[in-house]
């Protein structure tokens, strides 16, 4: 049996279990920079891994060098009897596990079996976030309760891999406003992907406007800041790396939106500056004035990030209306 999870906490918890098994962490970041529908193709995967080291620091020979390891044990599936899906509710998970339907729906099983195990919620735990927050006892209860694969999971993941990794949000938004319910935490999961692409109001993603309200009253450490962001937007499943990027990128440029006082770098995949968490940040005039909608961010200071695989560049791009 194989189990492919999402992270290394909780696989290290199942490795120590009495789960039988193998288990394969599945190590990517798709809700961060440019996703192609083809990952694997060559020139797909050097633009990506490039676009990694440049903005959160992941050396792109690591980066290259763990997904062909990983991409090679995932080809290796029919030595096994059964390969179960361990994912949870929110979209760091959900687009995993919308690659890896994607990629099974175009496989031949032979005669090994696919199930599927997702939750939002555990008994007796208040505020679940994620499967590594189960002890290895609780987490033994999980096994066994897995589901076979559907053929409707399996179409509805593909679905949902090309319109995440389409050219425009178009396909996606299309997609959600149908049936989605063969994966129950998809659609909340995917409209919050949504929800992060500059609004029509003032160019901002609702994590940025939620980051500025944040800081309306006076300034903060920025640890404490990513604790707030991470709780109310827990359905993105938010790590570190990627709200400091989204922090990095409000306060780049000759008109930032925030001021950083205390420290000179933000934390990259090779750790943490020493003065990093004592910093603090506050928002600049030009900040005051986007969060409350009299300067558009991007009529001030243009654009040029990645959405899954759309890429907004410029001052003439495509706005949510909500």
């Amino acid at each position: 049996m194989l189990h492919i999870v999402n992270g290394d906490a909780f696989g290290n918890k199942l490795k120590q279990s009495r789960v039988p098994g193998e288990v394969l962490v599945w190590r990517e970041i798709y809700t961060v920079g440019p996703v192609f529908a083809e990952p694997a193709e060559q020139g797909n995967r050097a633009y990506r891994a490039a676009y990694l080291e440049q903005a959160i620091g992941v050396p792109r020979a690591e980066f290259v060098r763990h997904s062909e390891e990983q991409e090679r044990k995932l080809a290796s599936f029919r030595d096994y009897d059964e390969v179960v899906l361990w994912f949870e509710y929110d979209l760091f998970d959900q687009t995993m596990l919308a690659f890896l339907l994607s990629w099974f729906s175009e496989q031949h099983p032979g005669k090994t079996k696919l199930s599927l195990l997702s939750i939002g919620a555990f008994p007796g735990i208040e505020g679940f976030r994620g499967l590594g927050q189960l002890s290895v006892p609780q987490l033994e209860t999980l096994s066994g309760t897995w589901q076979a694969v559907s053929a409707g999971e399996l179409e509805l993941g593909a679905q949902l891999w090309s319109a995440y990794t389409a050219d425009n949000p178009e396909p996606l938004a299309t997609l959600l406003r149908g049936d989605t319910s063969a994966l129950p935490f998809a659609n909340e999961a995917f409209h919050a992907h949504l929800a992060k692409f500059p609004s029509a109001g003032n160019g901002l993603g609702a994590v940025e406007q939620s980051t500025l309200d944040a800081l309306a009253e006076h300034s903060r450490h920025p640890i404490d800041l990513f604790r707030t962001m991470s709780e109310q937007y827990h359905v993105l499943g938010m790590g570190d790396l990627e709200y400091w990027g989204i922090l990095k990128g409000l306060a780049a440029g000759e008109e930032p939106l925030v001021r950083v006082d205390g420290t000179a770098a933000f934390p990259t995949f090779q750790g943490m500056p020493d003065d990093f968490a004592s910093s603090r940040i506050g928002l600049t005039e030009l900040g005051c004035h986007v969060r409350e909608g009299r300067s558009d961010r991007i009529a001030r200071c243009g654009i040029d990030q990645w959405y899954g695989g759309v890429h907004l560049c410029g001052s003439e791009v495509a706005r949510r209306r909500v």
